[in-house]
């Protein structure tokens, strides 16, 4: 802020010397300096508005009980296994979790716009089987995380996120348990 302000008359005092409009020069100088850290808020916030309204969303393609329908006598078992294979770095990964024997989950993170701080969150449950989608989620957020020094720039979520992010949970729980009181 010192430094902002040290610029701006140090652009006003030029001005007077160059005799040069005072009001451009340091109207000039306080935008430039407010936009050196704040140059990527406004994009940001109109793309992660504009990915939100026309991607974002969680769709079923298959629930559980048409799963069932469709692979008769298959007993499902959870899978104690932790953690999942990570691919990628921290900007772009796709990690894959197994649920039980014929579920895995996917996790897709993914920058959409080079030098935006916008990710992509691609949330899916597949068959392993047929390597078909029983469900997918898509949400959008922004920002470096909560120590991040644009600290403006953070927003957890579309405005639907959390009502995505529980249906998402409440189907993979839903295909972990499928199966509890049919096993014989």
């Amino acid at each position: 802020m010192l430094i902002s302000i040290v610029v701006v008359k140090g652009a006003i005092a030029y001005a007077r010397d160059k005799r040069k409009s005072t009001k451009c020069w340091g109207w000039g100088a306080a935008l430039v300096m407010y936009l050196i850290p704040f140059w990527d808020w406004m994009p940001t916030v109109a793309m992660h508005q504009y990915y939100c309204a026309t991607e974002a969303g969680f769709w079923v393609y298959k629930t559980p009980e048409q799963w069932k329908k469709e692979n008769p006598g298959v007993v499902l078992t959870e899978d104690k296994s932790t953690g999942g294979a990570r691919i990628g770095n921290d900007e772009n990964y796709t990690k894959t979790m197994s649920m039980n024997q014929r579920f895995v989950w996917k996790v897709e993170k993914s920058r959409p716009i080079a030098g935006l701080t916008l990710f992509r969150w691609k949330n899916e449950i597949e068959d392993k089987a047929s390597g078909q989608a029983a469900v997918r989620r898509i949400g959008f957020s922004t920002g470096e995380g909560r120590d991040a020094y644009k600290f403006w720039l953070n927003s957890s979520e579309c405005e639907t996120g959390n009502e995505t992010r529980v249906a998402l949970i409440r189907f993979s729980e839903s295909i972990v348990s499928a199966n509890i009181g049919d096993a014989k």
